[in-house]
């Protein structure tokens, strides 16, 4: 409806505060607000420094008389669902549709902002379009298409960039969105009732499924373990050496693979990560045992999602995003600073920039920060990539997330934290030094299962609060990240000399991640400091 009305289309977060909804309603000058039910109560904690340009409020439920009271005292209006769908009734008007061009905006995507307030990203008619084509283009040379009888289940936020792409491609081609419950709990049981075709997720919600499996795996029985464990590395190898997925292995799909395939629905043919990196022992297993073809993405709001897709069948692009999508330009700038040469024959390295119809059309009332980004047409992503033998990108770190230890030595924190995150026992890290300490720390979310049985073998006893606060299970953990730190040969000022163990997940509800599950640092710092 808002496109057709040329209506600039702001969604927000259902996990914002109210100091953010706030923030983007005056920042964003908006003048209605299409609302859930139960989160009216989020945005009358604006009222009423956001009645400078809100005028309405609409419920996609029912209004109480004590918010309706509310709203009116602030000179607003509001209606429930049902109230507003009756004003339309009966109308007699023809409304003419205002003429629309590629160039006018269709949306602003408020970035889940990891610091600082959140940027308004201005999203043309055109960059929607062109990655609606990239995609198909992309597809068509996989031998792949979406197809009317195709279905996505959409639980990402709506307000996220990879979610919006998704459910455009979908309703281009006129195939079927179902939305899930809103409850993490139900969407397995959400899954499994609507057999979706294509999945999309980020890589917490990914690991999260390797985790399960691998523990199913684990405490199935000596059969089945190691009946698994043959049908995984028989696959395995025939997928390396240039089977497709579906012909690596066909009797072991049958027997053992078809199950996980049933767990997310039976139906299933892709699974697209996005949004942060996948661990490559994760994509790997999951490329094995789902039956189906798993794809690692990589893009930006400011690129309207997808500048890089990984290809289907293809091993050797694990821990890669793949090669450019059609329609997008990509090069790499040096970084001298962190020792990234973009000229390299060996290994060219440098900051990730994007030209293209895709791009965004810059920061809404921020041009400064445009100028910043946007420079002759190329997007500065902030995001440090090496160009591989076989034309795919692999992200190694990022540009502003890198500080100076007290010897001097520069440290490019996220890179670490990608390593490290591979190590046995880890869910999540957060690694943090500053210039003025010579040495790394680190909070760890553990696996609970882990933990729990490493206890458990060594007369650790309590439950996992008191386990994460043991000195033993602590040296565990710093034995287990070292390991993986000489595996990867990192310095010796790269090692984390000591940790926290967090029992409770870093999560949204203490501002410690974005709804996409990124890392707010300042806010990690304040919290554990």
């Amino acid at each position: 409806a808002c496109n057709a009305h040329g209506i600039y289309c702001v969604p927000l977060y259902d996990t914002l505060g109210a100091g953010a909804i706030e923030f983007i309603l005056c920042h964003a000058e908006v003048e209605i607000a299409f609302v859930e039910e139960k989160k009216i109560g989020e945005v009358l904690k604006t009222l009423p420094n956001a009645t400078k340009f809100l005028k309405t409020i609409v419920s996609f439920g029912k209004v109480s008389p004590d918010q309706k009271e509310k709203v009116e005292q602030n000179g607003l209006s509001i209606y429930s669902w049902s109230e507003f769908v009756l004003k339309g009734d009966g109308a007699e008007e023809k409304y003419e549709l205002p003429p629309k061009e590629k160039a006018d905006i269709c949306t602003i995507m408020y970035t889940s902002g990891t610091t600082g307030d959140p940027k308004g990203v201005l999203i043309s008619n055109k960059s929607i379009i062109t990655i609606v084509s990239a995609v198909d283009e992309f597809l068509r040379n996989s031998n792949e298409q979406i197809r009317e009888d195709d279905v996505y289940i959409s639980y990402l936020p709506l307000a996220h960039i990879f979610d919006r792409v998704i459910e455009e491609v979908f309703i281009h081609h006129g195939a079927s969105i179902g939305f899930w419950r809103g409850d993490v709990k139900l969407l397995v049981e959400d899954i499994g009732e609507l057999k979706p075709t294509i999945f999309c997720a980020v890589p917490r919600v990914l690991d999260r499924i390797y985790g399960g499996l691998q523990d199913k795996v684990s405490t199935g029985g000596f059969l089945k373990k190691t009946l698994f464990n043959v049908a995984y590395k028989y696959k395995q190898g025939n997928m390396i050496k240039g089977s497709k997925h579906e012909d690596a292995a066909s009797i072991f799909d049958k027997l053992v693979f078809t199950k996980v395939k049933r767990g997310l629905g039976g139906r299933v043919r892709v699974i697209l990560s996005g949004a942060a990196p996948l661990s490559n022992h994760v994509e790997e297993f999951l490329r094995v045992v789902t039956c189906s073809h798993v794809l690692q993405g990589y893009g930006l709001t400011e690129t309207c999602a997808g500048s890089f897709v990984s290809l289907p069948n293809n091993m050797s692009m694990l821990g890669t995003v793949g090669p450019p999508v059609p329609y997008v330009e990509v090069h790499l700038e040096s970084v001298p600073e962190m020792g990234y040469d973009a000229l390299s024959k060996e290994s060219p390295r440098g900051e990730i920039c994007i030209r293209g119809d895709t791009l965004f059309s810059g920061y809404y009332k921020r041009e400064d920060l445009t100028k910043e980004v946007l420079v002759d047409g190329w997007f500065h992503t902030g995001d440090i990539g090496e160009w591989q033998h076989d034309g795919s990108m692999k992200i190694i770190d990022r540009k502003k997330n890198i500080f100076k230890l007290s010897q001097g030595e520069y440290v490019a924190v996220e890179n670490l934290e990608n390593i490290f995150g591979q190590a046995p026992n880890v869910d999540s890290i957060w690694v943090y030094g500053n210039s003025f300490e010579s040495c790394l720390v680190a909070v760890i979310n553990p696996n609970k299962q882990g933990l729990e049985r490493w206890a458990e073998s060594n007369g650790v006893s309590g439950d996992f609060a008191s386990i994460c606060g043991d000195a033993k299970a602590k040296e565990f953990i710093l034995e287990e990240l070292s390991k993986t730190g000489k595996d990867k040969k990192l310095k010796g000022f790269e090692m984390i000399r000591a940790v926290h163990l967090e029992p409770v997940l870093f999560d949204m509800e203490r501002d410690l991640i974005t709804p996409t599950y990124k890392k707010k640092r300042p806010q990690l710092l304040k919290y554990y400091q």
